[in-house]
């Protein structure tokens, strides 16, 4: 590790720590990449030596690095815009993905977690959907990108794992497409970190 050199604990399918890379490729942030398997080996994020570090297994980093790094802004300076970034971020955060995050999945039945999961999020895509007709322009509020655009597109993708039909969905898949094809979003994909396994790498 190199000296002073940011780390980020990761897990190249978890979107909470895609959402994390987004901001840190936003802001122009190098940064060493610590693999933490959320799965083998019952989830080496219960490990003592993780749990030393992060006892809830879980951090707010996007409000830090906004805090200490405020440029390329991830959060607007209009009030009202600040708020909608908000909500919307808080809608997908707290809202749907830890519904059918894989703790919660593990405590069901291997033949109830697809139907779980999809039923979870087409019930916040369907909230979600309305916010965005209202909120729009190219991404999640207005068109720069925000907070909430950081959350959006690793949920689109759990949508789509989960094989949850997007067609109701046009708002959040326009504002995904355009978001897909910047950089940040690029470089931070699940099949281009380093613990990505070879087979779902692009």
């Amino acid at each position: 590790m190199q000296a002073g050199k940011p780390i980020l604990y990761s897990y190249f399918r978890s979107s909470c720590s895609w959402r994390v890379r987004i901001a840190l490729a936003l802001k122009s942030i190098d940064y060493e990449t610590v693999p933490v398997n959320l799965v083998k080996d019952g989830g080496q994020q219960f490990s003592e030596e993780f749990q030393a570090l992060n006892p809830m297994k879980q951090l707010a980093i996007i409000e830090y690095l906004e805090e200490t790094r405020p440029t390329p802004r991830l959060l607007p300076l209009d009030p009202k815009k600040r708020c909608l970034v908000r909500m919307i971020s808080d809608l997908i955060a707290s809202g749907i993905q830890p519904l059918q995050n894989l703790s919660v999945l593990q405590q069901m039945g291997q033949e109830n977690r697809l139907t779980w999961a999809q039923k979870v999020i087409n019930s916040g895509f369907n909230a979600l959907e309305q916010v965005l007709q209202n909120t729009a322009g190219k991404y999640c509020v207005g068109d720069e990108v925000s907070m909430a655009d950081l959350c959006l597109v690793p949920q689109v993708a759990n949508a789509e794992r989960y094989k949850v039909d997007l067609t109701p969905y046009p708002t959040i898949r326009h504002i995904n497409k355009s978001l897909l094809a910047l950089e940040a979003f690029q470089v931070s994909h699940p099949c281009r970190q380093p613990d990505t396994p070879p087979e779902l790498r692009a």
